[in-house]
């Protein structure tokens, strides 16, 4: 194998494929980043246990020059550093009998002679596809990934809880994130109706590495679904992971339809009395803040018995004359917020002991839930 490349090209693609690297993996090739270089295209591949990245970068203009084919596993992290610090704009790779890579630019002024990995111990990745893909808008899957991922699980005692729940049934997609303590739901209309009805959990943490990597140019992500992993097809990226086994547990009944009182209020406004109430509050303590309401004005207040007391007010509107007095997580409802996109937003309460319920003031199939701390 033998090629030279644009250096700003290799370690863009070198740092999207490098994410799917363990140095903690039992399996040591997949340390590596396997090149498969065509007359076609460069074609970079990473894997482990959880998830497989691969891009292919076709071959432009004079992105890429390529005098031999060939296939050689490089180690990731080697490679990934060698070429960030490479100042020149053009790298030259070259493999020697399968067994030394020599990396060099035109200058000769930079030289590296590094062992690599045998390429008959890689393991074979099998990225298939599905002729019954599932096709969604890059944007509205960015979207989805940053107003429910959050409300995932990090405690990995309960793994279904540590996914995001995707069930599609005809043209209807709900996502579905919980930890028993906040839900994040958004319900999506496909463009398509769907033949097949799908009913799977994908690990959070893979679904939103795969967010940070999609190129901003592609309007559409194809869903290629098996029963134990999932594809996702955007462009000339290829991003597989793994699928969560198991029930995911029924929230329907978590989420209250009939309410006490609502009020609407300024996001970015009620986001900032929270965030300054909660600045004496400590994890210890879960970021306790309570919020009441008295005519159209709404208290937000914490206490700790180390530093003091905050109080913050705020106008708000109301539905009704009923009036509220909770507490809750300030961590909580401040990612929740975090999630919502317009100006104004609504709060539904049903009593200081059930589920808050928070909404974007337009129907957009999006539901954040925090549920209430007893304080007493």
């Amino acid at each position: 194998m033998k090629l030279k490349i644009k250096k700003e090209l290799l370690l863009e693609n070198l740092n999207k494929v490098s994410k799917a690297i363990s140095t903690k993996n039992l399996i040591p090739t997949l340390a590596g980043i396997k090149f498969d270089l065509t007359k076609k295209g460069l074609t970079l591949t990473a894997s482990n246990n959880d998830i497989t990245i691969q891009k292919f970068i076709p071959i432009e203009k004079d992105n890429i020059n390529v005098e031999k084919e060939g296939i050689a596993i490089l180690q990731g992290k080697d490679i990934l550093d060698i070429v960030r610090v490479i100042p020149e704009e053009e790298i030259n790779i070259e493999v020697f009998d399968e067994a030394k890579v020599l990396i060099y630019t035109d200058s000769e002024k930079i030289k590296y002679d590094l062992n690599v990995i045998n390429k008959n111990d890689y393991p074979n990745v099998n990225l298939e596809k599905s002729e019954n893909f599932v096709t969604i808008k890059t944007t509205d899957l960015l979207d989805i990934v940053k107003e429910t991922a959050f409300a995932t699980s990090n405690d990995e005692s309960r793994p279904v809880l540590t996914g995001i729940s995707f069930k599609i049934n005809g043209d209807l997609l709900e996502c579905i994130a919980t930890d028993s303590y906040r839900l994040a739901k958004k319900n999506l209309r496909l463009e398509q109706t769907v033949e097949e009805n799908y009913n799977i959990i994908i690990p959070g943490r893979n679904i939103v590495e795969f967010s940070k990597i999609i190129d901003g140019g592609s309007s559409d992500v194809k869903l290629h679904i098996f029963n134990n992993k999932i594809l996702f097809e955007c462009d000339d990226l290829l991003f597989q992971s793994r699928l969560i086994s198991g029930n995911y547990p029924p929230t329907a009944k978590s989420i209250p339809e009939e309410f006490s009182l609502t009020i609407k209020a300024n996001l970015s406004e009620l986001y900032n009395v929270i965030e300054q109430a909660s600045i004496l509050t400590t994890d210890k303590e879960k970021n306790i803040v309570s919020l009441s309401t008295k005519d159209d004005l709404l208290t937000v207040k914490s206490v700790s018995n180390e530093k003091g007391k905050a109080e913050m007010k705020m106008n708000i509107k109301k539905n009704n004359k009923e009036e509220i007095t909770i507490a809750f997580s300030a961590k909580y409802m401040m990612e929740a917020l975090n999630a919502l996109k317009t100006e104004e937003i609504e709060l539904s309460f049903v009593g200081e002991v059930k589920p808050i319920v928070i909404k974007n003031d337009i129907e957009d199939g999006l539901l954040q839930l925090v549920v209430p701390i007893r304080t007493y």
